[in-house]
């Protein structure tokens, strides 16, 4: 019997020939990333127990995203303390204002991740970058901590689900819609602690960018991490974005799968998780009329040029329906001014959006655009969960980029096929 790609990055990384879902194994990571949440508990427990050193600060990437710029003393204590630590502990991988961004569209763009790789973040979207062939997967601040003074972690080979999507997306539907369908037929724990595989027609056909978007909502089925074996667009990809060496793993023909689930979605249409579960979701064509005071397109989810673009080209010489706000964020600083400079910020300024700098934000709730109570808000983020972006008595719901911009022009959730 076979492997999976999981099986296969796990037992490479923890000196094995061969690892089986369920054993306990040691790795060695490569990549550790610490953003501003998650980081500061790790930081406390190594001061606790007079650790001075990482392992090796090389490895370690540091992006504050959740609160940039600062919204409060608190989060500017917060990251302070981080930018003190990583001084100290000569980091130069540190992503500070002017180079900010969201960690996850980051990450890749800068050329941290490759396919094979072991990468670890005290964040639970961090199965994006398995759309690169890497095992990714979000731990806590104590599993951070013993990483970042170990340079290893141990996992629990988790079992591998296999998803083949197949068909061909009808215009208008995109990976968001893909991810959202999957989740809403497995559940919220369909996939609990195991590795969700991707595969088939559909996904090597997406863009790179798209397939993130599809690993970034893993975590959203319980899934331990989203991964997709790398071919020639992952290749291209990486290679345009860094100059580290790496290895392809791919899993084997005969590897062996708790589940095999197989879609096809080539009638699937643009679709809509309503509150409060990314897997209470609905088609577009069976939703009512659901007025929106709040459109907001960005976060590590879908704030990639692309998604900018799809909207930009949704909203070109149309303006915002009155009482609705719309408000655009760039993912990375990168991304902002490749907006910029094709034009697209003209067309969402000219709309009567308004263009944050990158930050993951409102997305969690944090600031800038925070939901008043008994607001409703149609967002590309990953999460509609009670009090997700604001009050608790605010409603959030999920969709594409093109869902989002077609929103915004009518003030209510509509189908974007009209404006395509």
């Amino acid at each position: 019997m076979g492997s999976t790609i999981t099986e296969k990055i796990l037992a490479k990384h923890s000196g094995k020939t061969k690892v089986n879902p369920g054993e306990i194994v040691n790795c060695k990571i490569d990549t550790i990333m610490c953003h501003d949440v998650t980081t500061t508990p790790a930081i406390d427990l190594m001061e606790k127990y007079g650790i001075k050193k990482v392992h090796n600060p090389d490895q370690i990437v540091v992006i504050p995203d959740h609160f940039v710029p600062n919204k409060d003393i608190k989060s500017a204590e917060m990251v302070a303390k981080i930018r003190r630590w990583a001084k100290e502990q000569k980091i130069e991988n540190f992503y500070d204002l002017g180079r900010h961004g969201v960690c996850h569209a980051i990450l890749p763009e800068q050329g941290y991740v490759t396919p094979g790789k072991t990468i670890i973040a005290g964040d639970s979207h961090t199965c994006t970058h398995g759309a690169l062939g890497a095992f990714s997967t979000g731990i806590g601040s104590t599993d951070l901590a013993s990483a970042l003074t170990t340079g290893e972690l141990w996992f629990k080979v988790p079992e591998t689900i296999l998803i083949q999507v197949d068909g061909k997306l009808q215009k208008g539907v995109y990976s968001k819609d893909v991810i959202l369908e999957i989740i809403r037929r497995i559940g919220v724990d369909g996939a609990l602690y195991k590795a969700m595989e991707f595969k088939g027609e559909v996904i090597d056909e997406l863009s790179v960018e798209s397939r993130m978007t599809i690993c970034n909502m893993a975590i959203e089925a319980g899934g331990k991490s989203g991964i997709i074996n790398p071919d020639q667009k992952t290749i291209d990809y990486v290679n345009s974005h860094s100059t580290e060496k790496y290895e392809i793993i791919k899993s084997d023909d005969d590897a062996n799968y708790s589940e095999i689930i197989k879609i096809d979605v080539s009638n699937l249409e643009p679709v809509v998780a309503m509150p409060h579960l990314p897997s209470n979701v609905k088609p577009i064509s069976e939703i009512d009329e659901i007025r929106v005071d709040q459109a907001y397109l960005g976060s590590c989810t879908n704030g990639r040029i692309e998604d900018l673009r799809v909207s930009a080209k949704i909203l070109k010489g149309k303006k915002i329906a009155s009482g609705t706000r719309m408000i655009v964020v760039p993912a990375s600083t990168e991304i902002w001014k490749q907006a910029n400079r094709e034009g697209l910020f003209d067309i969402f300024m000219e709309f009567g959006a308004t263009i944050s700098t990158p930050t993951c934000g409102a997305c969690l709730g944090g600031h800038m655009g925070i939901l008043a109570a008994g607001e409703k808000c149609i967002s590309s983020t990953n999460r509609n969960f009670v009090g997700r972006m604001g009050s608790p008595k605010s409603e959030v719901y999920l969709g594409s980029p093109a869902v989002v911009s077609a929103s915004a022009i009518e003030g209510k959730i509509v189908d974007p096929r009209k404006y395509l």
